[in-house]
């Protein structure tokens, strides 16, 4: 995790009693903020794999995939909580963590959302087009706020299709998907939450990139005035 605090998401989860002290235990028994980090891959691949899966079963397996799905993605945002928790709180935080914050997210964004677009099957090859563009929108989202960062602006973690938005649309479409057996071609669901995300990450995309321009122009004002003054 990054050494400082600043560089983080705001999340209020971070303030549960119960979070709290799974960060504490995670950190007594010897877990790395960046062993959490890479598990986080585990989960979401894990989730991925039944993804692909459920595009396929039948009977009970369609009701109780999407349940899995959902908590291997619950179990991948509670890696990103705990890693910076076992790091800032637990005095673990290494100058090499903020490689391990990053680089496991976008990892684990694309193997969920091109899973995604593979699982919803609809309209031929639609879905595996969308789950692709959905992914690399999604990462384009965390590269314009580490370039941002990298130029000295503050991190933009504004959505509306920041990662905690995305994971939870797709959590919500695998739960709908529990229905789509009974109401119409199974997948449609999927389809248009991975096109929903990828529109949304599109509008984040561009909604950052003016909040970082703004920031330097704002700065380049300033420096103007205070040639002025001068």
């Amino acid at each position: 995790m990054p050494p400082s605090s600043l560089h983080r998401r705001p999340i209020k989860s971070r303030e549960n009693c119960l979070a709290q002290r799974t960060a504490a235990w995670l950190n007594q028994r010897g877990f790395t903020p960046n062993q959490i980090s890479l598990a986080s891959i585990g989960f979401a691949a894990a989730a991925a794999l039944i993804l692909v899966f459920w595009r396929h079963a039948s009977g009970g397996m369609q009701w109780l995939l999407p349940l899995l799905v959902i908590l291997g993605i619950q179990g991948r945002l509670l890696c990103n909580l705990f890693d910076g928790m076992v790091a800032v709180e637990g005095g673990r935080s290494t100058l090499a963590g903020e490689l391990y914050n990053d680089m496991p997210d976008r990892a684990a964004d694309a193997l969920l959302l091109v899973a995604a677009g593979y699982a919803s099957g609809a309209f031929w090859s639609l879905g595996p087009w969308m789950g692709w563009l959905a992914a690399i929108l999604a990462v384009m989202t965390a590269y314009v706020r580490v370039l941002g960062a990298s130029m000295g602006a503050p991190m933009r973690f504004s959505g509306p299709m920041a990662k905690q938005h995305r994971m939870a649309l797709l959590s919500g479409a695998c739960l709908f998907s529990m229905l789509e057996p009974y109401l119409w071609q199974k997948g449609i669901v999927l389809l248009l939450a991975v096109g929903i995300i990828a529109a949304g990450s599109a509008w984040t995309i561009v909604r950052r990139t003016r909040q970082i321009h703004a920031h330097f122009e704002e700065a380049n004002e300033g420096l103007s005035e205070g040639g002025h003054d001068v």
